[in-house]
C-alpha cells in the first residue's frame, strides 16, 4: 500500500518506523560533530577526484597508447560497471566487518589502485582503474548510509549538499588541472593520473583514529540480519533510475565534453577549463539548493526542472555550438540539482540506516548500471558517424526521460524493506 507521509495514516507510519524501537530496528539517536562532519567530506572529496580529471587527458591517452575513441570509452566506463557489480554486496560486507573498518580498508585500497593506473603500462591503467573504483562504490553506497546513522532527519538534505559540494569542489579541480599537470610533471599524464592519493591519504589519516571501538553490525538490524534489496519496490526502481539518468548525464560530460568542445574548433586547455567551469556551475547550485528547498518533504517538482534544464543544455549544445558557456551553464544547474537530490532520496526514502544501505546499494548497483551505457555508447556513436549529433540527441532524450524518473523518486514516501516483502510507504 501506499500512502503520503504528509497525510495522517502517512505521517503515523513514517514516525514509527523512525522513532519506535521494533524487534526489527534498533533505536538511534542522530548526532552529528564537526569531526564526523569533516570525516564526511573527506570521503566524498574521494569519490569523484580520481575519474573526473581522465576525461581531460584522454586525448593525450589515446595519442600515447594508440587506444581509440571506442577504447577511450571503455576506460571512462569501466568504473561505472565496477560500481555496479560491487554496490549489491557492498551492504552485506558491512553487516559483517562495520561500517568504519570497511570505509578505511576502502580509502586503503583506493591509495593504491591510484598509484598503480598511474604507472607506465597500459595493464596497470586499466587494472589500476578496476581497483580504485571498486573503493569508490564502497564509499558511494556507505556514505548515505553514515549520514543516514548520525545525522538529524531535518539535516540529511543539507549535509547530503554539503558532501555533494565537496566531491564536485575537488573533482573540477582535478579537470581544470589535470592538463596543466600534465604539461609541468615529469611523467606527463601519468603524474597528473596520481594526483588524487594526495585526498585520499588524507581521509585515511582522519579515519584511522575512528577504528578505535568501532565493531561489526553499525548500523544494522537488533536481530542480526541485514535489510532485503528492495527490487519489488516501485519508488526504489524510480529512486534508482533517476540515479542512474543523472549518473550517466554526468560521466558522459566528464569523458567526452572537452572532445564534443575540441572538434567544434575549441582548444584541448580551453575545453578542459570548460569542464571545470561546468563542475563548479554544478558546485554552486547545489550549495544553493538546500535554502530554495528548505522544509519541503515532496521534491518532485525540483528534480523535474532539474532534469529539463539538463536537456536543455545537451540541446543547446546541439544546435548553437557558438553557445556553449550558455550551454554548460544550462548542463551545471541542472547537474547540480540532479545530484543532490539522487543522493538524498538514498537517505530520506529509507525508514533506517539498514534500508538505507539496502536502498543505496540497489540504486547504485542499477543506477551505474544504466550510466556505464553512456560513454561507451557516445564513444560508438561519435566512432560510427564522425559526429557528436547523435550522442547529443540522446543525451536530450534521455534527460527527458530523467525528469519522469525525477517526478516520481520525489515523491514524500518511504520505501520499507521487510525480511518477507517490501512495501512504500
Amino acid at each position: 500500500m501506499t500512502t503520503s507521509r504528509n497525510s495522517r495514516a502517512g505521517l503515523t507510519t513514517a514516525t514509527k518506523a523512525d522513532r519506535i524501537a521494533t524487534p526489527e530496528t534498533p533505536v538511534t539517536t542522530p548526532a552529528l560533530s564537526a569531526g564526523l562532519l569533516i570525516a564526511i567530506l573527506l570521503v566524498a572529496a574521494n569519490l569523484r577526484v580520481t575519474l573526473t580529471g581522465v576525461g581531460t587527458l584522454l586525448p593525450a591517452i589515446e595519442h600515447d597508447t594508440g587506444l581509440t575513441a571506442s577504447e577511450g570509452g571503455v576506460l571512462s566506463t569501466l568504473p561505472l560497471f565496477v560500481f555496479a557489480v560491487t554496490s549489491p554486496f557492498v551492504g552485506r560486507t558491512s553487516h559483517r566487518v562495520g561500517t568504519t573498518r570497511l570505509l578505511v580498508a576502502a580509502l586503503a585500497v583506493l591509495a593504491a589502485g591510484t598509484v598503480i593506473r598511474s604507472l607506465p603500462s597500459l595493464a596497470c591503467l586499466f587494472v589500476g582503474t578496476v581497483i580504485l573504483s571498486v573503493a569508490i562504490a564502497v564509499g558511494n553506497v556507505l556514505l548515505p548510509t553514515v549520514i543516514r546513522t548520525h545525522v538529524p532527519g531535518s539535516r540529511v538534505h543539507t549535509v547530503s549538499a554539503l558532501y555533494v559540494t565537496a566531491m564536485g569542489m575537488v573533482a573540477a579541480l582535478s579537470s581544470g588541472i589535470s592538463v596543466p599537470l600534465a604539461e609541468v610533471l615529469p611523467g606527463t599524464w601519468h603524474s597528473a593520473l596520481a594526483w588524487g592519493v594526495v585526498v585520499a591519504v588524507a581521509a585515511l589519516a582522519v579515519w584511522l583514529p575512528r577504528l578505535r571501538g568501532s565493531r561489526p553490525d553499525g548500523g544494522v538490524r537488533s536481530r542480526g540480519t541485514h535489510a532485503r534489496t528492495p527490487w519489488r519496490s516501485w519508488l526504489a526502481w524510480q529512486v534508482s533510475f533517476f540515479m542512474g539518468l543523472q549518473s550517466l548525464a554526468f560521466y558522459t560530460a566528464v569523458a567526452w565534453l572537452p572532445s564534443i568542445l575540441s572538434q567544434q574548433g575549441m582548444s584541448t586547455t580551453a575545453a578542459g577549463w570548460m569542464l571545470f567551469y561546468y563542475q563548479l556551475v554544478a558546485l554552486v547550485t547545489s550549495m544553493s539548493l538546500p535554502l530554495i528547498t528548505r522544509g519541503r518533504h515532496d521534491q518532485r517538482f525540483a528534480a523535474a526542472a532539474g532534469s529539463a534544464i539538463v536537456a536543455a543544455g545537451f540541446a543547446l549544445l546541439l544546435l548553437f555550438p557558438a553557445l556553449a558557456l550558455a550551454a554548460c551553464t544550462l548542463l551545471g544547474l541542472g547537474a547540480g540539482v540532479c545530484l543532490v537530490l539522487a543522493l538524498s532520496f538514498q537517505s530520506q526514502r529509507a525508514t533506517g540506516p539498514s534500508e538505507t544501505t539496502a536502498l543505496a546499494g540497489m540504486a547504485q548497483s542499477i543506477g551505474y548500471l544504466v550510466a556505464a551505457a553512456g560513454p561507451l555508447l557516445l564513444g560508438v556513436l561519435h566512432d560510427t558517424t564522425g559526429s557528436w549529433t547523435g550522442a547529443l540527441l540522446l543525451l536530450t532524450a534521455l534527460s527527458l526521460v530523467m525528469a519522469a524518473a525525477g517526478y516520481g523518486a520525489g515523491r514524500d514516501r518511504h520505501v520499507r524493506t521487510r525480511p518477507d516483502r517490501e512495501t512504500d510507504i
